[in-house]
C-alpha cells in the first residue's frame, strides 16, 4: 500500500494486487479480478483525460451510478423483507468474464451456456452499448475485468471466426464496436490504461477500493453506500456445514458458484487516498474536509521549502556514503538525549548518569556538566535563541538550565512519574511521562529581568491507558504522536486535544515515532523488532517491516531509513523495498539516541556505551 501511496507502483498494479488478498485469481471464473469502469465518455472523437465529465464516478457502485434506477431499487428494497438486497444480480461472476471472453474462451462460454452461444443481442457487441446497459438496466450491474487494462487486444477481435449470432438489426456479431476515441484494439487498451493512471482516477481509486474490498463493503456502511447484494454473495453469508441434506448443500453451491461472489473484505476503515503531486486537482466537488495534515503553506515558506528541498533531497540519496568522523567518551551511563546549538558548536547531551553534559565541537573537550538530581535525564532540547537548554527527568521533573548564566534557571513539577520526552514548537513545551498523560504547556518569559523565571500553563492533557514512553509532532504543529510502553500509537489533534486514532501496534514499548516530511505517514519502532508505516488521515498500519533486533531510535525521509539498533549499528533502510541497504558500525551498545542537522548530511548518536559519535556525509 505504502508502495502504491508513494506513486512507485501503478494503480494496474495495486488492483492486482489486491485482487490477489482477496483471493481473486484468472484461474478461477467464479472469483475473478475485478477491475472498475473507468471512463464515462464513449461517443467522443477524442477521449480528453484532463475533464472529470470522462471519467465514472468511483465513490458510487455502478447500481447507484443511475439516479432513477437507484430509487426504484430503493424502493424495492425498502418493502423487502429480510434478508434485504439492493441489487438481484453481481457486479462479477463466472457469466460476466465470460460476457467479456468469448471471443479467446468460446469452449467456457458453450460449457457454461449449455452448448450454445448466447442470444447475438445480449452478447458483447459494443463498449458504449455495454455502458449503457449497465447505466440503465434493471439487472446489469456488472464492472470490468484485468484484460481492459493489459497489453493482449485479443479478446475484442472475433480473430477464431465464431459464428456469434446476428442481432435483430440483421448484423451478425463479430469485433467489438469501440468508441470513436480509439483507432483499433490496440489504441483502446493504451487509452483505457492511459485513464486508469490519470490523477483523476488516482485521486479517487481509494473510494471504488473502499466499496469493493474495503469499509463500504458490508454492513451500514454499504447501505449508506447503496452497495447491498444477496446474503449468499457475501464471505460467510451462509453456514454450508449447518446444512444436512446434501441436494440443498449442492443447489447453494452452484447458486453461490454462478451467480457472483463479493471479494473478501480487505478494510475495515476507509483505505488512504494517493499521494499526489501539488496540481490543480481534478475532484467533481470538494467532498472531503481538510485534513489536519494539510495545512496551508504561505508563499514565503514554500520558496524555503524549494531552497532546501534539493540539498535534503541529495543528502538522502547519498544517504550510504555517511561516515564515521569522530567519537568520544563523556558520560558514566547512556545517553539518552542530544541537542546542538544553531551553529554546530555547542552539543548538549544528557544520560542516565543523571548530568547534563556541553561539549565542545571545537575544543573537542566538555565545557560544563550539570546534575539536577541523583535521577535519571531522558532527554534534551534547546530553546529558539540558543540561550535556554531543557531537560526531563526521571525525578518527574523538567529542568531549564541558562546557558548565559551557566545555571538552572527554572523547575516544572509538571508530572507524577518520570518524564519520559519533551518537545518544544511555538513556545509550547510537549511532555510525555510514565504517569500516562502528555501534557502541553504555554511557557511565557517571567515579568522581572533579575528573576528571568517562566511562567507554566497547562493547556491540555491528553490521558493514556499505560506509560508514554515517546512523542513527536508533525511539522504543522498541529498534530502529535504518543507510542507507549505497551505498544499503543496514538494519534492526537493538538487543537482540540482529541484522540484521532488509537492503535496497538507493538508488542512491548514503543521505543520512537515520528512524522513523514509531508505528515501523511508515521514510522514507529518498537521492543518488538518491527517498523510500522501509518497513513495519518485513515490511521491504517500501512507497512510493516521486521527487523533482525530492535531499533531503537531513527530518522527518515519517507522512503529512506536510518536507525540505531540495539547492537550499536546504524542501519540504513529502504523502507519500501523492506530491507538494509547499509550498515554502519559504530556504538559498542544500543543506539539510544540520535540527532540529524536540518540538512540532514551531518549525524549524531548517543550511546549505551557512553560515547556520541559524529557522522559526516561524504559525497
Amino acid at each position: 500500500m505504502l508502495q502504491w501511496q508513494r506513486g512507485h507502483i501503478s494503480n494496474y498494479q495495486y488492483l492486482l494486487h489486491l485482487n490477489n488478498l482477496a483471493d481473486r485469481s484468472c484461474n478461477d471464473l467464479s472469483q475473478y479480478p475485478v477491475f472498475p469502469w473507468i471512463i464515462a465518455d464513449y461517443s467522443s472523437s477524442v477521449l480528453d483525460l484532463t475533464k472529470p465529465e470522462t471519467f465514472r464516478d468511483l465513490s458510487k457502485p455502478i447500481g447507484a451510478l443511475n439516479k432513477e434506477r437507484l430509487d426504484r431499487l430503493l424502493t424495492r428494497y425498502q418493502e423487502m423483507p429480510e434478508p434485504k438486497f439492493m441489487y438481484g444480480s453481481h457486479y462479477s461472476s463466472p457469466g460476466y468474464v465470460l460476457f467479456y471472453l468469448v471471443r479467446v474462451a468460446p469452449e467456457y462460454m458453450l460449457c457454461l451456456q449449455n452448448g450454445k452461444f448466447d442470444h447475438a443481442d445480449r452478447t458483447f457487441n459494443s463498449l458504449a452499448e455495454t455502458w449503457k446497459n449497465c447505466l440503465d438496466g434493471a439487472t446489469d450491474f456488472k464492472e470490468l475485468i484485468p484484460e481492459f487494462y493489459e497489453n493482449d487486444s485479443s479478446f475484442l477481435v472475433n480473430s477464431l471466426k465464431l459464428d456469434l449470432g446476428k442481432r435483430q438489426g440483421g448484423k451478425m456479431v463479430d469485433d467489438v464496436e469501440l468508441p470513436p476515441w480509439a483507432s483499433g484494439p490496440d489504441d483502446f487498451l493504451l487509452k483505457s490504461r492511459e485513464a486508469l493512471e490519470s490523477q483523476y482516477v488516482s485521486e479517487h481509486l481509494h473510494e471504488w477500493i473502499d466499496i469493493i474490498f474495503g469499509c463500504k463493503q458490508k454492513g451500514s456502511e454499504a447501505v449508506a453506500a447503496h452497495n447491498v447484494f444477496h446474503p449468499l454473495t457475501y464471505e460467510g453469508g451462509v453456514d454450508l456445514n449447518s446444512i444436512m441434506d446434501p441436494n440443498e448443500k449442492v443447489a447453494l453451491l452452484t447458486q453461490i458458484l454462478e451467480f457472483g461472489q463479493t471479494p473478501k473484505q480487505l478494510f475495515t476503515i476507509p483505505h488512504p487516498r494517493r499521494i499526489m503531486p501539488k496540481l490543480k486537482s481534478l475532484s467533481r466537488t470538494s467532498s472531503h474536509n481538510v485534513s489536519v495534515t494539510e495545512s496551508p503553506v504561505s508563499p514565503n515558506e514554500e520558496s524555503f521549502e524549494d531552497l532546501t528541498e534539493e540539498s535534503i533531497t541529495l543528502a538522502w540519496n547519498n544517504i550510504t556514503k555517511l561516515k564515521l568522523d569522530e567519537q568520544y567518551r563523556i558520560h558514566k551511563d547512556a545517553i539518552t538525549g542530544i541537542a546542538v546549538t544553531c551553529n554546530g558548536s555547542s552539543v548538549f547531551t544528557t544520560s542516565q548518569d543523571s548530568t547534563l553534559k556541553m561539549f565542545s565541537k571545537e575544543s573537542k573537550a566538555i565545557q560544563r556538566s550539570v546534575s539536577f538530581s541523583n535521577m535519571a535525564l531522558s532527554s534534551c532540547l534547546i530553546l529558539p535563541g540558543d540561550t535556554t537548554v531543557i531537560s526531563s527527568s526521571w525525578d518527574n521533573h523538567i529542568y531549564f538550565y541558562s546557558i548565559a548564566f551557566g545555571r538552572q534557571q527554572d523547575i516544572l513539577m509538571g508530572h507524577d512519574d518520570a518524564v519520559s520526552k519533551i518537545c518544544w514548537r511555538d513556545g509550547r513545551l510537549y511532555s510525555a511521562s510514565w504517569d500516562s498523560t502528555v501534557k502541553v504547556w504555554h511557557c511565557a518569559p517571567g515579568e522581572t529581568l533579575s528573576s528571568k523565571k517562566h511562567h507554566f500553563e497547562l493547556l491540555a492533557e491528553l490521558e493514556h491507558e499505560v506509560s508514554v514512553n515517546t512523542i513527536n509532532l508533525n511539522a504543522a504543529n498541529t498534530t502529535l504522536v504518543s507510542g507507549t510502553k505497551e505498544g499503543t500509537i496514538s494519534v492526537w489533534d493538538v487543537t482540540t486535544a482529541t484522540a484521532l486514532h488509537q492503535l496497538p501496534c507493538h508488542s512491548g514499548t514503543v521505543f520512537d515515532v515520528a512524522f513523514s516530511p509531508d505528515s501523511r505517514h508515521l514510522l514507529s519502532t518498537g521492543e518488538d523488532c518491527c517498523f510500522k508505516v501509518i497513513d495519518v488521515q485513515t490511521g491504517m498500519v500501512i507497512s510493516s517491516v521486521t527487523t533482525d533486533e530492535p531499533q531503537r531510535c531513527f530518522k527518515w525521509d519517507g522512503n529512506t531509513i536510518l536507525s540505531g539498533s540495539q547492537s550499536g549499528e546504524l542501519l540504513i533502510w529502504d523502507l519500501l523495498g523492506g530491507k538494509v541497504t547499509e550498515r554502519l558500525k559504530g556504538h559498542t551498545g544500543a543506539v539510544m539516541s540520535m540527532w540529524m542537522n536540518e540538512q540532514c548530511n551531518s549525524v549524531i548518536t548517543g550511546g549505551e556505551d557512553k560515547q556520541i559519535i559524529f557522522w559526516k556525509l561524504q559525497y
